[in-house]
């Protein structure tokens, strides 16, 4: 599972009335809220974790980040 929390996933921050909505685009589902600029790397660590967890509990494949090529 380490080896998906260092890759370089796309997050998508958007501003949302006072708050922010932050996202992965490659990992569905995998998103958050938060109120604060300085929360958003930590929550967004913390749902990628859960999903990953949870994708791999499930044996569903996990996407590679869009810059990785191979």
């Amino acid at each position: 599972m380490s080896h998906y929390l260092v890759l370089p996933y796309t997050i998508e921050v958007i501003p949302d009335d006072g708050a922010w909505f932050v996202q992965i685009k490659e990992l569905p589902g995998c998103m958050t809220e938060v109120d604060e600029w300085d929360e958003i790397l930590p929550a967004i660590e913390d749902a990628k974790r859960l999903w990953i967890e949870l994708a791999l509990e499930r044996s569903r494949a996990i996407p590679e980040p869009m810059g990785i090529l191979r």
